[in-house]
């Protein structure tokens, strides 16, 4: 599988399964879908604040209501996550009969066409970082999550500083040559990453400073 993002902004997805394992994966995509979530009963987990845009509908589809709720919501992303193996797989025929991608919550290791992964996401928006074994070890999705996440603390205040400054520099006619220079100086500077940790010196100031220190190198080296 290749790892790729993707916009679910004004889509909808479908989750079927109103368990553990089904609220997990409608919060992860409320962050930016319309999540509709079928299942006869839901866990306490639905009633957090981050699930609150859910829409929850109180049903017990068979195997055979599947196609119909596929068609009546029209997802681009169908979730199948019951403890119903039959209803899953109806779900997953449904998604791709439909058109739609198809993440079965109680599968791991190979896919099908048209199959996707959720993976463990670190944030620091907005920077994110997705970490995936391809659905093998959960667990060591996690793991690795929780170790990245101390490594790349005040990287979304990176982007968002070098994003600006190669901004900046493009509209002063800077070459492209000298604009990845500069910026790459900056993102690789253990100095402004400190400044944004600790807001001592003003991160855009010792940017500045790291930048210019960069040029006059440059200048000297083409002596």
């Amino acid at each position: 599988m290749i790892p790729l993002y993707h916009d679910f902004s004004g889509a909808r997805v479908l989750v079927f399964g109103g368990g553990p394992v089904g609220a997990r994966k409608a919060r992860r995509f409320a962050r930016e879908a319309d999540v509709v979530a079928v299942s006869p009963t839901f866990v306490d987990r639905f009633e957090r604040p981050a699930l609150a845009a859910v829409e929850r509908i109180r049903a017990a589809p068979d195997p055979e209501d599947a196609a119909d709720w596929v068609g009546r919501i029209e997802p681009a992303l169908v979730v199948a996550a019951t403890d119903d193996d039959a209803l899953n797989r109806a779900a997953d025929e449904a998604a791709r009969n439909h058109g739609a991608l198809v993440n079965r919550a109680d599968q791991s290791g190979g896919r099908d066409v048209d199959s996707v992964v959720v993976p463990a996401t670190v944030r620091d928006d907005p920077v994110s970082v997705a970490i995936s074994t391809g659905g093998e070890s959960p667990a060591l999705a996690r793991y690795l999550r929780q170790q990245i996440e101390a490594e790349i603390d005040e990287a979304g205040a990176m982007a968002e500083l070098s994003g600006q400054l190669r901004a900046d520099l493009k509209a002063a006619g800077y070459p492209p040559a000298d604009r990845r220079a500069a910026v790459r100086s900056v993102v690789q500077s253990s100095s402004v990453w400190k400044a944004l940790h600790t807001g001592t010196p003003n991160p855009e100031k010792e940017a500045e400073r790291v930048m210019a220190a960069e040029h006059d190198d440059m200048e000297g080296t083409s002596r």
